[in-house]
């Protein structure tokens, strides 16, 4: 309701107060023309001369057209016109008032032009962006001073030719005329502070110290020096020059704080503001932005707050800032209430202004009221354009973004290089791939595929859509990278999987940040080098760049699939050093790797000290208790985040049945599994169609379970035949199951796991035929059974063990160690041998992995194996006696879940 109040007095206000502004005017304008008419006003040529001048500067700052026109006119009937000063500043006036062919035909018809004449013209060329014809009226140019060097390379720059400005330079010097002059070294530093020349601003700096420029003059030049340095990311350079000023100007200080938060990050850059010993409304903005742009707004918010009751009246940056930071964390309350005072206090709204309050109107879902704000702005600019487009992408409606894209270009406003990066994200899917091609074909005519922001685009469209080889093609053809770019190419590798080439573009790099490391990481860890993506980490802290949470969050999950607890403890104290400890994505990756490592207690630990608990926490922490077999645990942790007013996901269901399925609590299972939709809206998929098949297989269900599967509305995958498959094999059903690996052969399944069951059914039925029948169809089909293997952690190396391994330094060792556990288990008179005696198999890994650990842990140390595939019945019963006549803890994960053995017991109650 506020929102709609406020849009609709907003635009007549601020029509009633730009009218009353112009008209005031063009009023005062009048009464100088006027003046001109009146035959008892006696005026010298000298006084006239000076009004003629007062009124063309005071049309320029307005552009009015038609006042332009009766001044020119006024000036012919009065025979001034012949008067270069006169003349000089009605190419000014045309000029600014964009009436630059005008401009043209009077600067043509000057007799005596001057320096000042020609260097109108060139300036009101660089105005328009018509910089080929600044170009030539500066090559025509009979003699040149230094406003007209400094007129062109400002031209270059503004117009985003860093490259030309620097070259303009270099042409200066080589003439030798007006090399000391100031103004052109400042010209030339921005430019190369744009591009991150740094040996050239090296250069410059000792040029500069050649010349006695007197001390105001260097001070001037001393500011342009840092700037150089910090936007060349030399921040530790400007830092000596900040360090020599006897009494730093407020520009110098302001400087530092932004090169502050770039080389050390927010804290540094906070510290330098309060030692400030005054600040300026800039120091304001400049610290206001850059808690926003790092992620910090409510900060940003709180500063902002300061700044109004210190007294210092905001601006347009100000407001664009907060106005940011708002955005950033979706206070739409907050935006609106800025909006309000913006309005009650400001007599305009201008096109920055505006422009972000569109943003946050746009990203925080008031669509509307973004495009009401948008309508009522007198000016609209590509920015203004462009908050509106990327509010609209931001929600996906990616035919509402390219209609108003449309809007725009017959606007018209002229496409900038954002623009057309917004865009060509619009495109980055298989739907509106053509238009994107299209806009890059666009970009390659106008010239704009110079631009970095738009080569990024181009490359990231490309990505998306799946084309690498256009996206490598758009890459090698960037004139110009920087890390955005080759970070790209890294994800666009990583997307189909050629973990080597996204290796190699990242060693070629020729610079890199800890966004590049992470992208590398994530690589890495995604398609499942695990120990890849650990030894980068490794790398990546000798190489000392500084990790963020992301790199913690990432490295401590690959520990957590390689079951690595040591090294993850590791990497967990040194996030805990870096402040990293409490961030909710770094705790979620502590409690899963916890977890997976089989400790399930302190995962609860870490979980209980998450101060604003997600719901990934959540899903984390149930998900670990699923996989010990703690299935009630599982369902009371679910009670409590529903407590919390937590909204479960599908990934908080799939949980939920798994730890039904692998505890038995099938009436649980069956009431989750039919009220999710109907609670929450939670649409099950095939992974609980899965998990439901697992839960009624292993409870015997048999029957139920295939006529859930025959139910379903959607075909089933080879997962769910593969759990009926698996429950038929623990209920020796092997009717049914030829009847699931006859479905499952429709898949051309690969994996051997199928084929496995298949054939230990037939054989714990005794049909050693079939048993030879499905050996012979796996041979045929080039399929192999994975092999087994299990691994255990000591004194920080990992020892991997196979099927009657031979290989270990200590195999004598610990093969003595199995036998002597095997007689003291058969002198228990539990364990039974016929359990495997048909299939005749030796010692699997995971007995030998038990042994290893036997002789090389102390006694009060509990053993951790690994697994990669299910443990079967025989490895399960000796691991279980084994617990009973060492009393030792024993805790074994393998590829389905964790058995915690104990005094004889485990704690899937045989039952997995």
């Amino acid at each position: 309701m506020a929102c709609t109040l406020l849009n609709h007095s907003l635009s007549p206000q601020l029509s009633r107060l730009l009218v009353r502004h112009a008209s005031t005017q063009q009023q005062n304008l009048s009464t100088k023309l006027l003046l001109f008419h009146d035959p008892s006003a006696q005026l010298s040529y000298m006084e006239l001369s000076q009004k003629f001048y007062e009124a063309m500067k005071a049309c320029a700052s307005i552009k009015s057209t038609p006042i332009a026109q009766k001044l020119h006119a006024q000036l012919i009937s009065t025979g001034l016109d012949s008067s270069i000063f006169l003349q000089n500043h009605l190419l000014h006036m045309y000029s600014n008032c964009n009436l630059i062919d005008d401009a043209c035909r009077v600067f043509s018809n000057i007799e005596y032009r001057n320096v000042f004449s020609w260097n109108t013209m060139i300036s009101g060329f660089v105005e328009l962006g018509r910089m080929s014809e600044a170009e030539k009226v500066f090559e025509e140019m009979p003699e040149r001073d230094s406003v007209s060097w400094t007129a062109m390379m400002s031209g270059y720059f503004r117009n985003r030719q860093p490259e030309n400005t620097l070259k303009m330079f270099a042409l200066m010097v080589k003439d030798g005329n007006c090399v000391n002059d100031p103004y052109s070294f400042t010209c030339a530093m921005k430019a190369c502070g744009s591009l991150s020349y740094i040996k050239l601003a090296l250069q410059l700096h000792s040029l500069v110290e050649k010349f006695d420029f007197g001390s105001n003059v260097y001070m001037a030049i001393q500011n342009s020096m840092m700037d150089m340095y910090i936007k060349s990311g030399k921040v530790s350079y400007a830092e000596r020059v900040f360090s020599r000023i006897p009494n730093p100007s407020l520009f110098c200080w302001n400087s530092m704080i932004y090169g502050y938060s770039k080389l050390y990050g927010v804290g540094r850059a906070f510290d330098m503001f309060n030692r400030m010993p005054e600040r300026d409304s800039v120091s304001w903005n400049t610290m206001i932005s850059i808690f926003s742009q790092h992620g910090f707004g409510v900060q940003s918010l709180s500063t902002f707050v300061e700044m109004w009751s210190q007294g210092v009246r905001p601006n347009s940056m100000t407001y664009a800032s907060v106005l940011s930071a708002c955005t950033s964390i979706y206070d739409l309350e907050w935006g609106t209430h800025l909006h309000a005072r913006i309005v009650r206090m400001e007599l305009t709204l201008d096109v920055l202004v505006g422009s972000g309050l569109v943003d946050m109107y746009a990203k925080c879902g008031c669509l509307e009221f973004a495009r009401r704000v948008f309508d009522s702005l007198n000016e609209h600019n590509a920015v203004s354009w462009t908050s509106l487009i990327s509010g609209v992408a931001h929600f996906g409606l990616e035919e509402e973004a390219l209609e108003l894209f449309n809007q725009m270009r017959e606007a018209p406003v002229a496409l900038d290089e954002f623009t057309l990066a917004t865009i060509l994200g619009v495109c980055s899917g298989q739907k509106h791939v053509s238009i994107g091609e299209q806009l890059h074909g666009y970009t390659i005519k106008t010239g704009m595929d110079s631009s970095v922001a738009i080569g990024n685009a181009v490359v990231t469209m490309y990505t998306k859509c799946g084309n690498v080889q256009k996206a490598n093609h758009a890459f090698e053809l960037m004139p110009m990278r920087d890390i955005i770019s080759w970070t790209a190419m890294i994800t666009a590798f990583s997307q189909i999987g050629d973990i080597e080439k996204a290796r190699k573009f990242f060693d070629q790099m020729p610079e890199q940040n800890v966004i590049t490391w992470n992208s590398m990481l994530s690589t890495y860890t995604q398609h499942g080098f695990w120990e890849e993506g650990l030894k980068l980490y490794t790398l990546m802290r000798r190489e000392g760049v500084k990790p963020d949470w992301i790199t913690f969050a990432t490295s401590i999950s690959a520990c957590a699939d390689l079951a690595i607890l040591k090294l993850g403890i590791q990497i967990v104290s040194q996030a805990e050093k870096l402040g990293f400890g409490s961030n909710v994505s770094v705790a979620n990756s502590v409690v899963t790797m916890y977890s997976r490592c089989g400790r399930i207690e302190e995962a609860q630990k870490v979980f209980d000290l998450i101060h604003e608990k997600n719901l990934i926490s959540w899903n984390a922490i149930m998900a670990g208790y699923a996989q010990n077999g703690q299935g009630r645990k599982v369902i009371e942790v679910f009670e409590n985040m529903l407590e919390m007013k937590c909204s479960p996901d599908h990934i908080s269901y799939v949980s939920v049945l798994s730890g039904c399925s692998h505890s038995g609590l099938v009436t649980e299972g069956k009431h989750y599994f039919y009220s999710m939709t109907e609670d929450f809206g939670v649409f099950p998929t095939s992974e609980h169609f899965s998990c439901m098949v697992d839960l009624l297989g292993r409870a015997g269900l048999l029957e139920e379970a295939k006529d859930l599967i025959d139910g379903m509305p959607f075909k089933p995958n080879a997962a769910i035949w593969g759990a009926l498959l698996g429950a038929c094999r623990t209920h020796c059903e092997s009717k049914l199951a030829e009847f699931a690996v006859g479905n499952l052969l429709e898949f051309d399944v690969e994996d051997s796991g199928s084929y496995i069951l298949l054939a230990n059914i037939y054989s714990d039925s005794g049909k050693l035929e079939s048993v030879a029948d499905v050996r012979k169809l796996m041979r045929e089909k080039g399929i192999r059974k994975n092999p087994g293997c299990s691994w255990i952690e000591v004194e920080n190396r990992v020892h991997v063990f196979t099927v009657d391994e031979t290989n270990h330094p200590q195999i004598k060792d610990i093969y003595r160690m199995l036998e002597e556990m095997m007689k003291k288990i058969e002198d228990t008179g539990r364990y039974n041998t016929a359990i495997s005696s048909l299939r005749g198999q030796g010692y699997h890994s995971e007995k030998l992995a038990v042994a290893f650990g036997l002789i090389s842990l102390p006694t009060w140390r509990p053993i951790h194996v690994m697994k990669n595939l299910r443990v079967c019945n025989d490895c399960h019963l000796v691991i279980k006696l084994i617990s009973l006549v060492t009393s030792r803890e024993l805790i074994v994960r393998d590829g389905f879940r964790f058995h915690h053995f104990k005094n004889g017991f485990c704690s899937c109650g045989d039952y997995w």
